[in-house]
């Protein structure tokens, strides 16, 4: 079975959510032109990383953007990863994915696991505790953010529960854009999966982002790449290679937890 799918590389405006939910919105309507079956979001899209303000800035238990992108979802018959967002909740905010289907229903929520101390994620975000895996186009998916791709064993629980998809969601600094490319390949391989990774590009007072959002197959070969500035990347990917692959090279059957 064949999906299409388009990732969204888009600048953010530094602290002004307002700014970018109809900048998301106007987007996600261009985006349409290439008739796809997801649209992917970049992370936090609505606040960037202006961290210091969350407090003030961050969307309370995310409902501005649930709304949003709900509506999106339905009116216009598209499933959404829709990135993440700041998520205000009584303890504390988080940095928080949403996935809706073609109906606009939310289908998950999984809020980012790994707090990147580099860029003081710590300081001003509450960690996430669950996993994140959902139905699409009726293949098992996975969702992660940013950091989380540093960690191959969180990515297996994931694989190893048989999600067949994972979606990356970014703001990967220019800097280690050589650590993006072969960290996201290597998640490919190892878990035999499609990666649909989404970055952002532009800067912010502190940083310069890297974009090069990227769908890999389940071999490591990228079969779409964006560059460094705004663009829409889609492409076509066959959910049943996935299939193939792993009945080929049965990674998952020939691990042996018991020693591990």
């Amino acid at each position: 079975m064949s999906v299409k799918i388009t990732c969204l590389q888009l600048d953010i405006a530094f602290g002004n959510p307002t700014k970018n939910r109809k900048y998301i919105e106007q987007k996600m309507t261009e985006a349409l032109k290439e008739n796809p079956d997801i649209l992917v979001l970049p992370e936090l899209w609505d606040t960037a990383y202006d961290l210091t303000r969350l407090d003030e800035i961050a969307d309370d238990e995310g409902q501005q953007a649930k709304q949003l992108i709900s509506q999106f979802a339905k009116t216009n018959e598209v499933n959404i990863v829709a990135g993440s967002i700041a998520k205000k909740t009584e303890q504390g905010v988080t940095n928080t994915m949403y996935i809706f289907d073609r109906k606009g229903r939310e289908v998950s929520q999984y809020s980012k696991l790994h707090l990147f101390k580099l860029m003081d994620e710590h300081l001003y975000l509450e960690a996430g505790t669950a996993k994140n895996l959902f139905t699409l186009e009726q293949s098992l998916c996975a969702g992660v953010i940013c950091y989380d791709i540093r960690f191959p064993e969180w990515i297996r629980v994931h694989t190893s529960s048989g999600a067949e998809v994972l979606f990356v969601v970014a703001q990967w600094p220019a800097p280690r854009l050589a650590h993006w490319k072969a960290l996201l390949i290597s998640r490919a391989i190892e878990n035999q999966c499609y990666v649909i990774a989404c970055n952002r590009v532009g800067q912010d007072p502190n940083n310069t982002f890297a974009g090069h959002s990227l769908v890999i197959d389940p071999w490591g070969e990228i079969i779409a790449e964006a560059g460094d500035s705004e663009e829409l990347l889609s492409a076509d990917v066959n959910l049943e290679l996935v299939k193939e692959i792993r009945k080929q090279i049965p990674v998952f059957t020939d691990r042996r937890t018991e020693f591990y």
